[in-house]
């Protein structure tokens, strides 16, 4: 079992950044594969990013690409997502998913461990 916990998240105006946290419970995190996905209020779950359990590979949706950045921490256990230039759009739960076998990364049931989520608001 793995257990995920994400943080960073909170109220930001539109332009601005925030970096979100999602830090794994074991050390066996090293040899998963990772994601951010995103759900809005009457929206379904949707990818954002993801990341190789190595670190070397990385994906995003559309929506993401030149404004967040997915990154890993395998020494602390943690996972990152660095959001710029933040939109109202991208108001939603943010939540980090590990998948320890094989994935498509922008399918949410193939992850096999998701955190609680974390609130991102960006005012207009």
């Amino acid at each position: 079992q793995v257990q995920l916990v994400e943080s960073g998240g909170g109220l930001v105006q539109a332009g601005g950044s925030l970096r979100l946290s999602c830090a794994a419970s074991r050390r066996t995190f090293n040899s998963y594969n990772m994601g951010w996905f995103r759900q809005a209020p009457g929206k379904e779950r949707e990818f954002v990013a993801a990341i190789s359990w190595n670190g070397d590979a990385t994906s995003y949706a559309d929506s993401a690409k030149g404004r967040f950045s997915i990154s890993r921490d395998n020494a602390k256990h943690t996972i990152f997502l660095q959001m710029n230039s933040l939109r109202p759009e991208d108001t939603a739960v943010y939540s980090c998913a590990a998948a320890g076998g094989r994935f498509s990364a922008t399918v949410p049931s193939t992850y096999d461990y998701w955190g609680q989520g974390t609130q991102v608001t960006v005012s207009s």
